[in-house]
């Protein structure tokens, strides 16, 4: 039996600590806040100021510059206020540039995503060196844009190249791709395509990969046909990713510069220059800083004006498992 000891005579009743006194809700809340805080700064504040720092800082300073008339290595500016856009908007050459740049971004983007996805679902199939294909489609991405363009100019020899020897085989003569228009343009379509081929299978790859097989199986014992599934089933549920390479891609495309610098430098007679080219060669050949940072001005907008377009009507369409 367990003795149970009784309290010494004329103490009396036992009384228990109290609890500490708890936080008010309001101060709690307080706390955690300050913490979340504490810990965004220590995490993002890093990203932050260099986005500040290499992003944003640069892009008030060319907006600056677009309102002064200011040459490379002078030491002088003038206030001119939007005369810079202004003579953006009358020149002469703006139309074609806007027009080539337009060819170029829809051209590249659009057959990207249909090859793209043609590819990806070719390598999404059992076959023998799958891997190996995969490593070999993505590859071109990784390299560097001017020496992509450098070893494409071979290629494209009228007389000696690849692809005059391919033609020749054909019965074809080799058009003139370095000046006779259209084909210089569709010469850097070609090489861009090729480069970024590979980056697009493989993020179309990746989304198959999330396409239950059950879904398909389904499609298939009710007598869909291949083609059927693919519109009615595959396309439906890779529509995220679709929209993610619509994004990216335009972006990239319509900042494309290193495969024109090294192919074509914007000829000839200015049928491959983009607006993107076009900011190169007046800021750093013609050493026009003011009417080259107009020129870039207006390239973020357009970026700004195509992305807030494709997520306020595009996205609309994707629906997110």
């Amino acid at each position: 039996m367990t003795a149970v000891l009784a309290p010494p005579a004329g103490a009396g009743p036992t009384r228990r600590p109290a609890p500490p006194p708890s936080p008010a809700p309001g101060s709690a809340a307080r706390a955690r806040r300050r913490r979340a805080l504490a810990w965004f700064a220590l995490l993002a504040g890093p990203n932050v100021a260099l986005l500040v720092l290499f992003v944003y800082k640069p892009l008030v300073e060319s907006f600056y510059l677009s309102t002064m008339q200011w040459n490379l290595g002078s030491p002088v500016a003038r206030f001119v206020g939007l005369g810079n856009y202004v003579e953006w908007f009358t020149a002469d050459s703006t139309a074609r540039v806007l027009t080539t740049t337009a060819v170029f971004t829809l051209t590249t983007v659009g057959g990207a995503l249909v090859l793209g996805l043609g590819l990806a679902l070719l390598l999404d199939r059992r076959l023998p060196g799958r891997g190996l294909a995969r490593t070999v489609a993505f590859a071109p991405y990784v390299l560097s844009g001017y020496a992509v363009g450098i070893l494409w100019l071979f290629i494209f020899d009228p007389r000696y190249g690849l692809m005059s020897a391919v033609l020749r085989g054909f019965g074809v003569a080799s058009p003139q791709w370095y000046t006779v228009e259209p084909w210089p343009l569709v010469m850097i379509i070609v090489v861009y395509l090729w480069k970024h081929l590979g980056y697009v299978a493989l993020i179309y790859l990746a989304g198959l990969q999330g396409v239950p097989q059950d879904l398909r199986d389904a499609a298939a014992l009710d007598g869909a046909s291949p083609g059927r599934t693919l519109r009615s089933v595959v396309l439906p549920l890779l529509a995220p990713t679709t929209f993610f390479l619509l994004v990216t891609m335009m972006l990239a495309s319509l900042q494309s510069f290193d495969v024109i610098r090294s192919m074509t430098q914007g000829g000839p007679l200015g049928s491959t220059t983009t607006l993107m080219y076009q900011i190169y060669t007046e800021g750093f050949v013609n050493g026009r800083a003011g009417y080259a940072s107009a020129g870039a001005t207006i390239l973020f907008l357009l970026l700004l004006a195509v992305t807030a377009v494709q997520l306020r009507f595009l996205e609309r369409k994707v629906h997110y498992a």
